[in-house]
């Protein structure tokens, strides 16, 4: 089975920085078109950089949480590359939450951009990849892959709003790779631990004992590369997983084997 995604067109979204661009380079590496999207167009402009006709690689800028934006996103895809058979939903963020503070609107916030975003663009980019496959009536025609985090299934009062978006998100995922399965799209999500992205370097950078803390409750004893998150969702879009739907797989260096309630979730 192959693990090739050389000459599939994907969106990946949140690929302005972090996990979401490490995971739109690699596609790019790995011989698929790929557009990077974001709503940071300065950080998109200088990461893809000036874009030739030919190239496999294009950025699109936008507020994703407006449904007119979403359109617009699958419309210049579309133009680029005529077609889309990989949707990579990494558009993520992370709000501390004060579980006691009635005014905290952290959950509606967070379950808007992590979760909503994410099935708004399922839904538009399922129906395109129904579209384009016409009568075909054999083989695999799109996969999603859904970033998820391992906070979904610990506990951490501070990553309340967070925690819930996740478990929603991996729900989601579930209840599409069912409904879409007839269709044969798949759908899955990769739930990752701490990964070296840039607002872990930024939590980092204003507190350097959290690295130790952190490596002391994974049992790898280390934090992930960007890189590795990227391999590991080229392996769910991928027809090396073509059995695999409404899975989430999770990729922590074994953080969720402790589980202790106050260790870092993300």
């Amino acid at each position: 089975m192959s693990f090739s995604i050389e000459g599939k067109t994907a969106i990946v979204t949140g690929a302005a920085n972090g996990v979401g661009l490490a995971i739109a380079r690699h596609f790019a590496q790995r011989g698929a078109n790929v557009m990077f999207a974001d709503i940071d167009e300065t950080r998109l402009c200088k990461e893809v950089g000036e874009v030739v006709e030919d190239g496999n690689m294009r950025y699109f800028a936008g507020d994703l949480r407006e449904r007119l934006t979403l359109a617009n996103l699958l419309s210049a895809t579309l133009d680029a590359y005529d077609r889309v058979d990989i949707l990579v939903n990494g558009s993520r963020q992370i709000i501390a939450s004060d579980p006691l503070d009635i005014d905290d609107t952290s959950v509606e916030s967070l379950l808007d951009q992590n979760l909503m975003t994410a099935l708004r663009l399922s839904q538009v980019v399922a129906r395109r990849m129904i579209k384009q496959a016409g009568d075909d009536s054999e083989g695999p025609i799109g996969t999603i892959v859904n970033l998820s985090s391992i906070a979904a299934r610990l506990t951490h009062p501070d990553l309340l709003a967070y925690s819930v978006s996740c478990a929603a998100l991996d729900q989601m995922t579930r209840s599409l790779a069912v409904a879409l399965a007839p269709n044969r799209i798949r759908v899955n999500a990769l739930a990752f631990g701490s990964v070296m992205s840039a607002s872990l370097k930024a939590a980092l950078k204003d507190n350097p004992d959290y690295r130790d803390d952190i490596e002391s409750h994974t049992p790898l004893g280390r934090i992930a590369s960007p890189m590795e998150l990227a391999e590991a969702v080229q392996f769910l879009a991928s027809e090396g997983s073509g059995f695999m739907t409404g899975q989430v797989m999770t990729v922590d260096g074994g953080r969720t084997l402790l589980d202790p309630a106050a260790a870092p979730a993300h």
